[in-house]
């Protein structure tokens, strides 16, 4: 169980990443440039994508120790 929770931490770290951007919001300094917290929408994708490879890796592993203990 221990490997799940491991595996699936860069997917909370990304889910938060998202809120972290939505909560955080961006406005318009007077100078007319829009400030925003844009670095955290790629580190989420990258976050979310590492988190379902790890799953899905540790989900197939598991799979094939359990067939290789059946034979």
């Amino acid at each position: 169980m221990k490997k799940y929770i491991f595996a699936s931490t860069p997917i909370i770290l990304g889910v938060l990443s998202f809120l972290i951007f939505m909560m955080k919001g961006s406005n318009v300094a007077p100078d007319g440039t829009l400030e925003e917290p844009f670095f955290l929408i790629p580190i989420g994708f990258l976050l979310l994508f590492i988190g379902f490879i790890c799953v899905v890796g540790v989900a197939l592993i598991s799979v094939i120790k359990k067939t290789q203990y059946v034979k």
